[in-house]
């Protein structure tokens, strides 16, 4: 077991639980887009070459104020759920799986250990994206929305209430994440994080999380921590 994830996790492993965009299905980038569009027609100038750094990892919650505050003008109780079905609208068009995810989850499967899906993104969302990257099997009803629940992540919530759903304790629990705010969720729920990112890209400075740059690495992970322990 690594130093970083021993700081946090006690076993045994009982629960894995995946973010959704960024991790699974390559979404991110879109839905970035969408809101820096959004952002612009409210009249502040944010280009799609910044949006990812801008918006990645945010609730809708979060990056409406955040653009109300840039435009100097409120958006109204419509923005959200307008940008909501945008999202929607813009994954029945088109959406790809994160490279290798197919192969990392049937390894994972392998293990014998149970997963969950605890994203930003509404369950009307996933459901969609999952559909178009077929990865629907794999979380067939063990999806939780933080949108849907009203608290978004860095709120550690949706984590504790898939490992509730579960029935396991978050100690028991590791969660794979690309953004900071979900790490932070996840590090507040008090379960170890893995976090896919490059390596010219820090990590923040919070126990209890792992760097991994290719979701093939992420099984290994996981058996060594089951080793450890068992």
């Amino acid at each position: 077991m690594t130093l970083a994830l021993s700081q946090v996790f006690r076993g045994p492993l009982k629960l894995v639980i995946f973010d959704c965009d960024g991790v699974l299905v390559d979404s991110e980038e879109t839905c970035c887009r969408l809101c820096a569009q959004a952002a612009r027609e409210a009249g502040w100038n944010v280009p799609d070459a910044l949006a990812v750094q801008t918006f990645s990892g945010m609730s809708l919650a979060t990056i409406q104020p955040m653009i109300e505050r840039n435009a100097g003008k409120k958006l109204g109780a419509e923005w959200e759920p307008t940008m909501q079905q945008r999202f929607v609208a813009a994954m029945k068009e088109g959406v790809e799986p994160v490279s290798g995810v197919h192969a990392m989850l049937d390894a994972v499967q392998k293990l014998g250990v149970p997963v969950r899906v605890a994203s930003n993104s509404s369950c009307e969302e996933m459901d969609v994206k999952f559909e178009k990257t077929s990865l629907s099997p794999y979380f067939d009803g063990r999806i939780h929305s933080a949108r849907d629940m009203g608290v978004p992540k860095p709120r550690p919530d949706v984590y504790l209430k898939a490992a509730e759903a579960e029935g396991v304790l978050p100690c028991e629990c590791v969660v794979l994440e690309d953004s900071d705010p979900g790490a932070k969720a996840a590090v507040d729920a008090g379960m170890a994080c893995v976090m896919l990112r490059a390596p010219e890209k820090a990590l923040p400075d919070w126990k209890g999380i792992e760097r991994i740059e290719k979701l093939s690495d992420f099984p290994h992970i996981l058996s060594e921590l089951i080793k450890v322990v068992s």
